[in-house]
């Protein structure tokens, strides 16, 4: 198949092709508008909480996706459409034979469409899931950055062309910080090919946006490269403004509050007619244009926005489209609810239509009680033309048989890892990622496939997460060749960072939102971009809580990364509390599509490290995450079961048959729990020690063992069942990690055993390890004392 570079439309001077283009925009401010209806006054309530819907959303928006999906996509084309909209994005699918009937009445329901836009819930039609707002935004950025990788690495599909990336965005989503670092960073790495569509309605969920804030938005894009194009009047208004009288109008509403304009389209024609002979009706060629207008045409008339008039905003699709590959910003000016009863009304976010006016907008619609669902219910075309119609616009083209999601093969990943010396070293989790990395960067054979297709990115800590030795053997990725300049003058430096198209890594500022936005953009290039790319990002663990809103979008994505938190918990001893974590082995347990780790020891984290490449990659697989530390500990020669590491724990010490107590530890406190087991066996020789590698994966086994249970597996268990299963009844488990207690307390629950977990649950503060592992009850006393308090019961 080959996916067209440029659409094929007619030219817009064809009077069918938009009259038909009209009735398929009257047609989804219908539907939209329907769906909610129904949602909320039709179907049965069970519960008896409120359905919600945004009516007026969806309205402001129909002419831009009429514009778009209608006429200007291309089937290569990814959009990010404004979550409150979602409604309008399931009727046009619906239009085009993708959506059904039952999933549509099931708005809101279980088994129907999502409230807003999912990629998982929703299906392939859905490029972008946008729930969240100001993150889709931002998302189309950075799916940019990765589709200009992919095809500068020759990995995409040679026959479809390049496509944009599109976000239809409400003007409030701008108020969202993380907009801004997405539109920095984009100007840093020269994005391209990003159309970012404002809904201009200037009101919010509570209020109306502040006068004048276009003006702001269009000098910072202007600033960081964007092309800027403001739709702001439709052609009604464009020629009043030339006639006689025409600029004193248009300074007239150029200068009306936003507050009083959106007054005024709620109150009408009559209202408008007073507020602008109030001011300008001395004005004979304004009198003229406005005079002979009914009330209704001059309620038309002054609502003529650009972002309402489809014609006027194809042409400007059209020639951004024409104009190449820069990133443009187009603001729409549009009027939230255009169309429906509540029109400019500030308090129409969430307003719903009531039956009375409902029954007034179907009598408007020309629709039929019955015929509520009927594609082309109320329109004047016959079904057998707009059906020609629809099929023959670039968009209805299917970018493969299942829809939009592409795929890619599988890379193979060798059965082991290569593994730097361990016997009798002394070597932080921290190093040994980056000298196996490293050695995966040399791209040797059964190494090679793997090698070329990781990304690593980081924000700004590249090099003291131990990227650097990767970076220096695959190069920074750039559009453009960019020569380092250190290495070119001679000048000393551990790190070449020559950047040129063939890179490998991406290099960030400091923003974690950016971070997991790129990442979750990289995670899904198998699927937008039909090239299996396996991302490696790194970041400082405490820092996982400035992008947390990023990296759980991410993961509701279903996007396959690796993410590499370095390094963690209070072992970060002299950094202070700021740069400690306490709670992020609770937010790997608790998120769902990201499986989380923390080894202890290199040959775990080379086990995990090749499964995680693995389980990425899997239909049921998921991001993953490692939390490591720059502990030095000591490394030992053994023979590691990889089940049961990645099952989450295995027995450094396997306990005797019916033992008293067992100690479990997890991450860089092994030396303390190591020596604290020491003194424990020779009280109680059959005690056992735990390696604990996940409480994630462990705690998500049990869960699901029981519920195996509870639908008639009775057979079903659990790896943390089976390895608990030697100890007796009534053993004592003590916990301990540089983390949450609570990541472990659970484990009790499992055979009903006492636990006394242990490790930080406040603020760290500056400090060595000793000091800091004593204050917080970490050290090898403290442990001791805990198995005293667990025997005793």
């Amino acid at each position: 198949m080959n996916v067209p570079s440029r659409p094929t439309a007619p030219p817009m001077t064809d009077a069918r092709h938009l009259q038909l283009l009209h009735a398929l925009e009257k047609k989804l401010l219908w539907l939209s508008a329907w769906m909610i209806h129904n949602a909320n006054h039709v179907r049965p309530n069970r519960d008896g909480l409120k359905v919600g819907g945004h009516q007026a959303s969806c309205a402001s928006v129909i002419s831009i996706m009429s514009a778009l999906y209608f006429d200007v996509l291309r089937p290569q084309d990814r959009v990010a459409v404004k979550p409150h909209a979602g409604p309008v994005f399931h009727a046009m699918n619906y239009l085009f034979g993708r959506q059904s009937v039952d999933k549509m009445a099931r708005l809101r329901q279980m088994g129907g469409v999502q409230p807003y836009p999912s990629r998982v819930k929703d299906g392939p039609e859905v490029d972008f899931s946008t729930g969240s707002v100001g993150l889709g935004v931002a998302m189309t950025s950075f799916s940019a950055l990765m589709a200009d990788y992919v095809r500068l690495h020759g990995l995409g599909r040679a026959d479809i062309a390049p496509g944009r990336h599109i976000a239809i965005a409400g003007d409030a989503e701008l108020d969202e910080g993380n907009i801004y670092e997405a539109l920095l960073e984009g100007w840093k790495h020269d994005v391209r090919n990003v159309w970012w569509i404002i809904d201009y309605n200037r009101q919010s969920l509570d209020s109306v946006v502040p006068d004048r804030l276009f003006g702001r938005i269009e000098g910072l894009f202007r600033d960081m490269g964007w092309n800027v194009v403001t739709m702001k009047y439709g052609r009604q208004l464009q020629a009043a403004f030339m006639r006689d009288g025409g600029e004193d109008l248009r300074r007239w509403i150029d200068d009306c509050p936003n507050s009083l304009y959106s007054a005024l389209t709620f109150q009408g024609g009559a209202a408008w007619r007073q507020a602008v002979l109030a001011d300008l009706g001395r004005c004979r060629g304004v009198r003229a244009i406005i005079d002979p207008l009914s009330d209704d045409e001059l309620a038309a008339l002054m609502t003529n926005l650009g972002g309402h008039d489809i014609e006027y905003i194809i042409e400007q699709l059209r020639a951004a489209d024409a104009a190449g590959d820069q990133p443009t910003c187009f603001i729409a000016y549009t009027i939230k609810g255009m169309g429906l009863p509540f029109a400019g009304h500030k308090d129409n976010h969430a307003g719903l239509m009531s039956k009375e006016q409902m029954e007034g907008f179907r009598a408007a619609m020309n629709i039929r009680p019955g015929h509520e669902w009927d594609r082309f219910e109320g329109l004047d075309a016959g079904a057998d033309e707009l059906d020609a119609f629809l099929a023959s616009v670039p968009f209805a083209t299917p970018l493969t048989p299942d829809g939009r999601t592409l795929t890619a093969p599988m890379v193979a990943i060798p059965e082991q890892l290569p593994l730097p010396r361990l016997a009798g070293r002394k070597m932080s989790t921290q190093a040994g990622f980056g000298d196996i990395l490293a050695e995966i960067g040399r791209g040797q054979g059964a190494l090679k496939e793997l090698a070329e297709r990781i990304v690593t990115t980081s924000p700004d800590v590249t090099v003291s997460t131990n990227l650097g030795p990767w970076v220096n053997r695959r190069g920074v990725f750039d559009r453009h060749t960019r020569n380092d300049v250190f290495r070119d003058a001679k000048l000393a430096s551990a790190q070449r960072w020559g950047m040129a198209p063939e890179g490998q890594h991406i290099e960030l500022g400091i923003a974690e939102q950016n971070l997991f936005l790129l990442l979750g953009a990289a995670g899904l290039s198998h699927s937008l971009h039909g090239a299996r790319l396996l991302p490696v990002g790194t970041v400082y663990d405490p820092f996982v809580n400035r992008g947390l809103d990023a990296l759980i979008y991410a993961c509701y994505q279903n996007a396959r990364f690796l993410l590499v938190s370095t390094p963690s918990g209070l072992t970060l001893a002299p950094e202070g509390g700021q740069h400690q974590s306490i709670n992020t082995p609770l937010i790997g347990m608790s998120t769902d599509r990201l499986v989380s780790y923390e080894p202890t020891h290199v040959d775990e984290l080379a086990i995990l490290l090749r499964h995680a490449f693995h389980h990425m990659q899997q239909p049921d697989g998921s991001a993953v995450w490692l939390r490591l530390s720059t502990r030095q500990i000591e490394q030992k020669a053994r023979t590691l079961d990889p089940a049961a590491v990645i099952a989450g724990a295995h027995w450094a010490v396997p306990p005797a048959p019916g033992a008293r107590v067992a100690l479990a530890y997890q991450g860089p406190i092994a030396p303390e729990a190591e020596a604290a087991f020491a003194e424990l066996a020779q009280e109680e020789p059959g005690a056992g020690l735990l390696a604990v590698t996940s409480p994630d994966r462990l705690h998500a086994g049990w869960l699901a063992a029981g519920r195996a249970r509870r639908t008639g597996e009775r057979a079903a268990t659990s790896h943390v069942e089976r390895i608990l299963a030697p100890l007796s009844r009534d053993a004592a488990l003590v916990t301990i990690l540089d983390g949450h207690p609570a990541a472990h307390a659970w484990l009790g629950a499992v055979r009903g055993q006492r636990v006394v977990p242990l490790g930080p649950d406040r603020f760290g503060q500056g400090g060595d390890i000793p000091d800091l592992y004593r204050e917080y009850g970490l050290d090898t006393d403290a442990i001791l004392d805990a198995c005293a308090q667990a025997l005793l019961g």
